[in-house]
């Protein structure tokens, strides 16, 4: 059976707290499943109905995360990149996470499998 799953990257070079880390890897996460939900409801069931999985990883920054969006864009796998507001730690439009997928497990170990866990 195919496994399905959804990565979440976060920046670590932008030093946010515990609580923001959380918090904008929630962002992503729902962002993400929201727009697989929407482009491919098939993907979305299979993924929802089997638990949900998660795996939260660290990414040093900006030129890594360009990296990974270009990797996604070429594999047409969803994603969705996280913007802060502004209202806490950060500068308004800071790119904090980046949420991708659901998708095949298989797929996205393809494009994350080096990175470590958050």
């Amino acid at each position: 059976m195919d496994e399905y799953k959804q990565i979440i990257l976060v920046r670590t070079d932008l030093k946010m707290g515990t609580g923001k880390k959380c918090a904008q890897a929630c962002h992503a996460s729902l962002s993400s499943a929201d727009l697989v939900r929407v482009q491919n409801k098939d993907v979305w069931k299979k993924w929802k109905n089997t638990g949900q999985k998660k795996v939260i990883l660290r990414i040093s920054g900006m030129e890594e995360l360009h990296e990974v969006v270009s990797k996604l864009e070429k594999s047409k796998i969803p994603f969705f990149l996280v913007r802060d507001a502004g209202l806490t730690q950060l500068t308004p439009g800071t790119t904090t996470a980046l949420g991708i997928g659901p998708a095949l497990s298989e797929s996205l170990d393809k494009i994350t499998g080096e990175f470590k866990l958050l």
